[in-house]
């Protein structure tokens, strides 16, 4: 596997191409490229502004939005305390979370899905990252529908499914390197907890994927394209027909390690309540039922949270 197999797919392509393009992408690498998507160039450029004048706020005024008990669901996250499944050291970077607002009243409503946390500044910070996690929740959703298709389901399959689903957007800045850094990298090897990630800011030499011949490769997509990756979740449901790749995000070369690095991941869950069983049609003599026993989507959530250390 090499990069240039890894195909740029457009949104804007019809409908019964694009799902088969996606699904076999998935399918192969566990990840795909897709430029079109629909969310509004100058709404991500207000965002990343926003973003980097976030992080260079003092360390005191960040960290009054941090609450340990909230277990990184909303607001902000310190540098170094989230560290990948298995790793030694923590991971090289800081990051706030947007949530999604519930209805008053909602019975989703709970420590898992707390109010969001909005800083006093930088201005048109709550204005612009609601915004943004609309579009990205609504791209979301069409991209779903389109994996839907492909595994022989009714293309409004994950509406029910995602509906005031537990999808958290996160700011992501990984520091300028000391060099004195020991073994710690900026996102250790690690696969997504959820359905599907939605990535931008990857533009940015870092993220790698493990083949599965075992070769970390690079993967920087088109200005402006999305990187999409399958997440545990959706490899559960499916049985593993479509994989979620293990990936990172590898310390700069000198030259590059004295700047910051963003980017905006938009990770796309299901309902806190939403059983995950496993697709009949994923199900067969060569790949019998991995999971058996079906798992909420917030126990299944939580299992993972303790594993990565955001919640004891």
């Amino acid at each position: 596997m090499v990069l240039d197999k890894l195909p740029v797919l457009s949104l804007a392509d019809d409908k019964t191409r694009f799902s088969q393009d996606i699904g076999e992408s998935f399918r192969n690498y566990g990840f795909a490229l897709v430029k079109d998507h629909g969310i509004d160039a100058d709404l991500i450029a207000q965002a990343w502004k926003l973003t980097e004048d976030f992080f260079a706020l003092p360390e005191d005024e960040k960290r009054s939005y941090f609450d340990a008990a909230k277990a990184g669901a909303r607001g902000y996250t310190p540098f170094g305390t989230e560290i990948a499944k298995g790793a030694k050291v923590s991971d090289l970077k800081e990051f706030w979370h947007v949530g999604r607002d519930l209805p008053e009243g909602s019975p989703l409503a709970d420590a898992s899905m707390p109010p969001n946390v909005w800083p006093t500044r930088p201005a048109e910070f709550r204005d612009v990252l609601e915004a943004l996690y609309a579009q990205f929740d609504a791209a979301g959703a069409t991209i779903l529908s389109r994996i839907a298709v492909y595994l022989g389901l009714d293309d409004h399959w994950f509406d029910p499914a995602i509906e005031d689903g537990n999808s958290v957007l996160r700011l992501l800045h990984y520091p300028p390197l000391t060099g004195m850094n020991g073994e710690a990298i900026r996102a250790g090897a690690h696969g997504d907890i959820n359905l599907i990630t939605l990535l931008l800011g990857a533009e940015e030499a870092g993220l790698e994927l493990l083949t599965k011949e075992g070769n970390w490769i690079s993967a920087s997509p088109p200005e402006g394209a999305l990187v999409i990756n399958v997440g545990d979740m959706l490899e559960r449901l499916t049985n593993h027909m479509l994989p979620s790749t293990i990936h990172r995000v590898r310390n700069p070369d000198a030259s590059r390690a004295k700047f910051s690095r963003y980017s905006m991941p938009f990770f796309l869950h299901l309902r806190s309540d939403f059983p995950i069983k496993t697709l009949p049609q994923c199900i067969t003599p060569d790949n019998p039922d991995r999971y058996p026993q079906p798992i909420l989507a917030d126990e299944f959530l939580q299992q993972r949270l303790r594993e990565i250390g955001l919640k004891k």
